[in-house]
């Protein structure tokens, strides 16, 4: 039996290491869902909208980017529902937030007077439990940058968040988000 010597070969070597580096970067860059979770809720101001009375409130909202990338991102508004039915609004700013980091978001929100109206009975009964609970959906639509790529995304983020009307304590909450991407696009 005659041995056969093998000889390195520097292409066979460098495609496997480009094809090991490129599998650990889809792996570790691979694109992860934000969080989101409403810290607090801070009544402003009650606004006389004549028959009914507006709320304005501040939403304080920690999101995380677990992602390597920076992220830019474009205002929306965050639709607040009751019992189904469309309560009030948050704006979202445009902004901007670094790789792997947590911010804290202060967003402006508004009750509509005349859907809390229509609603008095049920909200009464929940602030006598010391229990309301809020629906919240926003979509957030952005762009992630890898080097010289903008890869765009659309965040749809679904809330249940459960409140004490009286304190306005977040009692329980569960947010649930969805990140889509779209193809890549140059700069």
């Amino acid at each position: 039996m005659a041995s056969r010597k093998r000889r390195f070969s520097w292409s066979s070597a460098l495609i496997g290491a480009a094809s090991a580096a490129a599998t650990a970067a889809i792996l570790v860059g691979r694109p992860k869902d934000p969080t989101f979770h409403l810290i607090s809720i801070s009544l402003t101001s009650f606004k006389l909208n004549i028959p009914a009375l507006d709320v304005e409130l501040i939403l304080t909202v920690h999101v995380t980017n677990p992602n390597i990338v920076p992220i830019e991102y474009s205002s929306s508004t965050m639709s607040i529902f009751y019992d189904g039915c469309l309560l009030g609004s948050a704006q979202v700013e445009a902004g901007s937030q670094p790789a792997r980091s947590c911010r804290l978001l202060r967003l402006p929100a508004r009750l509509y007077g005349i859907e809390l109206a229509h609603h008095a009975s049920r909200i009464l009964s929940d602030v006598a439990c010391r229990e309301m609970a809020l629906d919240a959906t926003v979509d957030i639509s952005g762009k992630a940058k890898v080097l010289w790529w903008a890869h765009r995304f659309m965040v749809h983020v679904d809330s249940h968040v459960v409140v004490d009307p009286v304190l306005l304590d977040v009692v329980d909450q569960q947010t649930r988000s969805e990140l889509d991407l779209m193809q890549f696009d140059g700069l």
